[in-house]
């Protein structure tokens, strides 16, 4: 339910209407627009009287909310989110680059890596020190060196990090290595992880599941944004089909419908899209041409010596070429790189 506050309404009648609303059962969640509060009452009450807050002093209007993703749609919160952390906005007109290895592998490579970030004009630097595998015997990650690695590097070269945890007992110790906690398509419905991340006060990309609806992705938002944080971060990285010419197909419809759908900033993964090179280039033009809002690329400069998904990674110079070609690209449509 969504409760309209009229202008200039005073503090004493919104807390008077707050407290009312939790009486009857709802958890309050208040959006302050440059005009007009809002305030979002959820709580699953198929037979509650809106008329019961409709008359209350202050209250311009109330609505009934029909889809199941309160926080995350537009109804409650009409203006795109932007998340500003470190002075690195999300959801602006700024395509914001995350840029890295798929793992962390060793100091050399980190650093190396890193400046080459930097030097793109990227603001994060991505990597994984801890990685879901398909097999048990591939390579897991460097665990907590790995974060130490890429934290140092990171702040040798201005940039922030992030990286991706796998469950609850990891939140933590990443907490304090890491800008933004990534939450991978394997874990898109571990709803426990989800409701933990909720209380912490740094932003979480959250990736689409490799099998899951626009709709279940906002849910899994939902979780997030119901437990207190409001800084959730969408990431399109590619579904399952029957296709077998690309590693996952790269649904690019999927950003216009977020965008009208939801006020959460989304970007793009097209490395995992499409898990080949040479296809990377093309689906980041495209992604950035249908409005993501950031870009996730995975990049390194031995990638036949790749501990984990070499073959999708781009070379520092086709890299460097590719941001090039970005920037005119987001130019063209109004925005900057």
């Amino acid at each position: 339910m969504i409760i309209i506050l009229e202008n200039h309404i005073s503090e004493e009648n919104t807390e008077r209407i707050e407290k009312t609303l939790v009486s009857f059962g709802f958890q309050i969640h208040k959006s302050v627009g440059v005009e007009r509060t809002i305030i979002g009452a959820v709580g699953v009450k198929p037979n509650f009287d809106t008329r019961n807050i409709r008359v209350m002093e202050g209250v311009a209007d109330v609505y009934r909310i029909t889809t199941p993703y309160k926080l995350a749609g537009r109804d409650f919160h009409e203006e795109n989110t932007v998340i500003n952390y470190k002075g690195v906005e999300i959801g602006g007109n700024k395509i914001v680059m995350m840029s890295g290895p798929c793992s962390v592998e060793n100091e050399g490579q980190i650093n190396r890596l890193a400046e080459i970030v930097a030097k793109s004009g990227a603001q994060i630097l991505r990597g994984g020190a801890f990685k879901p595998r398909t097999s048990p015997y591939s390579f897991q990650g460097m665990g907590k060196e790995g974060l130490q690695l890429m934290r140092k590097a990171a702040d040798n070269n201005n940039l922030l990090v992030v990286t991706e945890v796998m469950q609850n007992d990891q939140i933590d110790m990443i907490y304090k290595y890491t800008d933004i906690f990534q939450v991978g398509a394997r874990n898109m419905q571990n709803f426990s992880m989800l409701k933990e991340l909720g209380k912490v006060d740094k932003p979480i990309l959250l990736k689409r599941g490799i099998a899951a609806t626009l709709e279940e992705l906002l849910m899994a938002a939902e979780y997030i944004l119901s437990n207190g944080n409001p800084n959730v971060i969408l990431c399109e990285r590619g579904i399952r089909t029957f296709e077998s010419y690309t590693r996952n197909t790269f649904d690019l419809s999927a950003i216009p419908v977020i965008h009208k759908k939801s006020h959460l900033p989304i970007i793009a993964d097209p490395s995992h899209a499409t898990g080949l090179r040479d296809q990377v280039p093309s689906m980041a033009r495209a992604a950035v041409a249908a409005g993501a809002d950031g870009l996730m690329i995975e990049i390194h400069d031995e990638p036949e010596k790749a501990l984990s998904d070499g073959p999708q990674a781009l070379l520092p110079v086709n890299y460097l070429q590719l941001i090039s070609e970005l920037q005119l690209i987001a130019q063209a449509i109004g925005r900057t790189l």
